[in-house]
């Protein structure tokens, strides 16, 4: 069982920053493909951005340009830079691994974008 942990959630004014981090349990971490979701009520869950195992990024268009997803693996840890926020990216935002034992989620950390 891999376990994944979010945090870094909050409060910020529209055109703020927040980061968010995760971490991931095991040996092989530097081999999991990472990924970063967002979700708001009655709607489905959104890919924000994925990192793979040798740093190649891949982002939303609503996002690309302000959030920048990176790692460290001597941390088992991947973390999401978030610029330039705007009320829509409003949402409780989840981490997931995939790794060679299957694809494993935190339970969500809230960003709220609000004045």
């Amino acid at each position: 069982q891999v376990s994944v942990v979010e945090s870094g959630g909050g409060l910020v004014q529209p055109g703020g920053s927040l980061t968010l981090s995760c971490v991931a349990s095991g040996n092989i971490f530097r081999s999991y493909i990472m990924h970063w979701y967002r979700q708001t009520p009655g709607n489905e869950r959104e890919l924000v951005a994925q990192i793979s195992s040798t740093d190649s990024t891949n982002y939303a268009d609503s996002v690309k340009g302000r959030y920048t997803i990176s790692r460290d693996n001597t941390k088992n840890t991947v973390y999401l830079q978030m610029n330039t926020l705007k009320p829509e990216d409003t949402a409780v935002y989840y981490c997931s691994a995939r790794t060679l034992y299957g694809d494993y989620w935190g339970q969500g950390t809230q960003v709220t974008v609000s004045s």
